[in-house]
């Protein structure tokens, strides 16, 4: 597992992180004991459906489309941060490393509670660089795609209605890619 620290906004490269910030299945799906979860944002990334899933939301030489966080200075990307429950660090990094083992890096950022603080934190994200890296599609080519996808976690379509809903539910009233993709497998009479 490749570790990146991506961005540490807190000046201090050194600070340990308590909290877990999910930003795709992490929001409706953690899999993991947790102390507190609250709504956050990341600012400087944006959620893209970039990622090819060869071993949750797809199959090898038919990948899913998964969300991984994209560097936009103008962005943010609203999320759930869980804070970790003491004792257990690493063996839930390890457990929440093979979860994201399909070309994602744990990386630390800092995130920002609503109402105010911050918190550094680590979350999984798939650079351009690893193998199932897939990039950006337009929406007619994205949604057919997630639409005939599917792998041993389900199918694409599932993802991407889960995560939508989930947005809504902390609050979240645009997230351009995400709620553009719904509507368009809506459209296909998924």
């Amino acid at each position: 597992m490749r570790h990146v620290a991506a961005r540490n906004d807190s000046g201090d490269p050194g600070t340990v992180a308590d909290w877990i910030f999910g930003y795709g299945s992490l929001i409706w799906r953690p899999g993991f004991p947790y102390a507190e979860a609250r709504p956050a944002v990341v600012r400087g990334w944006r959620r893209r459906f970039w990622q090819g899933s060869t071993d949750h939301r797809g199959v090898p030489g038919a990948p899913g489309r998964v969300v991984t966080l994209v560097a936009d200075a103008t962005a943010t990307c609203l999320g759930r941060a869980y804070r970790l429950v003491p004792g257990g660090r690493e063996s839930l990094l390890a457990v929440l490393d093979r979860r994201e083992q399909g070309g994602y890096v744990r990386t630390r950022l800092t995130v920002e509670f609503a109402g105010g603080g911050q918190a550094a934190a680590l979350t999984w994200l798939a650079p351009a660089d690893n193998v199932d890296y897939l990039g950006p599609a337009d929406l007619p080519a994205l949604a057919a795609q997630v639409h005939a996808a599917a792998g041993p976690s389900g199918s694409n379509v599932e993802y991407v209605l889960e995560l939508a809903a989930a947005l809504r539910r902390l609050g979240a009233a645009h997230d351009e890619e995400t709620f553009a993709l719904e509507a368009a497998l809506h459209g296909m009479q998924i």
